[in-house]
């Protein structure tokens, strides 16, 4: 059996946990693969497990009625997937996909629920990744209703350059426009818009950011506070 060594544990969730809590947690853990377009939880269906992200990004997608898809938040190495779980609930509201390739450590649903019981420390920074999760909801609301597609893109490309390594964002303009509940040609547009201004180079499947910081100011108010809010939240957790 491999021992997990916390000191090069890529989630921030677990890094953050005291040494003999994470050592109880481990035995708990697997590791996993998680390639792009792997469902991590099913709308209406039962959660069996849950992940750690240690490299990668989600996306939890609302699903109506009549099928139509969009995201409501995403999330990476900073804390844990699917949120409502840490209600008791097995049944997941939401679907929960891979939108980046990445890895995780996951645990079953019965385990997750164990720890929480069991472990004080778990349970508040479960709870407190849970409260930054809600944050973020609340401005993709504000946002959606408030700022431009521009900004809107902007700003969550900045969020998924908060959740990789190497500036390099591998997603097609298809799927862009489904996560922002937009038509693929103002994606296109707006994509033109930031490359113009020298913020993105935008190529087929590929988006490499080139000036964060301009980006950044050009998205404003868009972005910054619920990463503002996730920062104190945790460093105040233990």
């Amino acid at each position: 059996m491999t021992v997990l060594k916390q000191s090069l544990m890529g989630n921030k969730l677990l890094a953050a946990l005291p040494s003999a809590d994470f050592q109880a947690i481990a035995p708990h853990l697997e590791a996993v693969e998680l390639p792009k377009g792997t469902v991590l939880a099913k709308a209406d269906e039962a959660v069996e497990h849950v992940y750690f992200l240690t490299k990668g990004i989600g996306s939890v997608v609302a699903v109506t009625s009549e099928g139509r898809r969009v995201e409501a938040g995403l999330f990476g190495f900073e804390g844990y997937a699917p949120a409502h779980v840490v209600a008791g609930d097995r049944l997941s509201p939401h679907e929960v996909v891979i939108q980046v390739e990445g890895n995780a450590y996951r645990m079953t649903f019965d385990a997750f629920q164990r720890t929480m019981a069991n472990s004080q420390n778990f349970r508040l920074l479960v709870n407190r990744s849970v409260a930054a999760f809600t944050v973020q909801i609340s401005y993709t609301a504000a946002s959606n209703a408030l700022h431009s597609v521009e900004e809107r893109l902007a700003r969550w490309l900045l969020m998924c350059d908060d959740r990789i390594q190497g500036g390099e964002i591998r997603l097609t303009h298809e799927y862009i426009a489904l996560m922002l509940a937009v038509r693929r040609p103002s994606v296109t547009t707006a994509l033109h818009v930031l490359e113009g201004n020298r913020f993105i180079r935008s190529e087929r499947g590929l988006i490499t950011m080139r000036d964060r910081k301009a980006m950044e100011e050009f998205a404003g108010e868009a972005y910054g506070k619920p990463e503002e809010y996730y920062r104190n939240l945790m460093r105040e957790a233990l």
